[in-house]
């Protein structure tokens, strides 16, 4: 590792027209590290490893809590964390190419929770994950375990449930986004002795976890959206006020 002022040094030649061979001759510091230096997107002096608020001596919630509550949803819904071989953690958040506003929000958020670290954007068949990497993100998400989230615990810590109590239209937002969908459907009915086509939107959510769908719920209560679960894994709001309300707050994908 090398400390900022030999950084800026070493900047400040390359800037001056130095090649970057010259550089590393001068300096010692390798090309490679010159490059990374030069294409960063982090500005120059902040650590991507700096602590978290929740590893400070007192810890506290995340500078905005709103944004975290949005990525929580994210991250319940379609993310997951994963140690690497250099000792860090990936979190990665699947995002559909047919969403590319999501694929902005989300990576937003990300830069929004941890500003000190890169977010990159690494595309698969049909979608976009977003990555970013840092020692810190079991720290905020302390859902993070072994195996499939539907496969374990998933509950919310204290301070969560503070920030969620604080923005669940953020958090409802975030799941609606990763697991869920708004839809018009259509049924038929009987006016005037004739039977005519009748369309109404419905938002869904599906999860396979039980304490998942349990967090949307809660969330939902809270805010007077009236919800049914037609099956075992999905959630539906169709009464018209409550999708006027999710309309008003999440509205559809983009």
């Amino acid at each position: 590792m090398y400390d900022l002022a030999t950084r800026q040094h070493a900047l400040a030649l390359l800037s001056q027209g130095f090649s970057k061979n010259s550089v590393s001759r001068r300096t010692g510091i390798s090309r490679a590290a010159l490059r990374s230096w030069t294409e960063r997107l982090q500005p120059l002096g902040q650590d991507p490893a700096a602590a978290c608020p929740r590893c400070d001596r007192t810890p506290r919630p995340p500078e905005d809590p709103a944004a975290y509550a949005y990525l929580l949803g994210l991250y319940l819904g379609d993310g997951c964390i994963s140690l690497t071989r250099r000792g860090v953690y990936s979190l990665r958040i699947a995002c559909a190419d047919a969403w590319p506003g999501l694929i902005d929000a989300c990576a937003e958020a990300v830069r929004v929770v941890r500003p000190t670290n890169k977010v990159s954007r690494v595309r698969a068949q049909g979608c976009q994950y977003v990555t970013s990497f840092s020692k810190h993100w079991p720290c905020l998400f302390p859902q993070h375990g072994p195996g499939k989230k539907h496969e374990r615990r998933i509950v919310l810590e204290p301070w969560q449930r503070r920030i969620v109590d604080a923005h669940p239209w953020e958090l409802v937002r975030g799941l609606i986004h990763s697991d869920g969908a708004r839809t018009t459907n259509w049924t038929t009915r009987l006016v005037g002795g004739e039977r005519k086509r009748y369309e109404y939107a419905r938002y869904w959510f599906t999860n396979v976890s039980d304490d998942i769908r349990r967090v949307c719920t809660d969330s939902l209560d809270a805010l007077g959206v009236e919800w049914t679960q037609p099956n075992a894994r999905n959630i539906s709001v169709a009464r018209r006020a409550s999708v006027a309300l999710m309309d008003a707050h999440v509205g559809p994908k983009y």
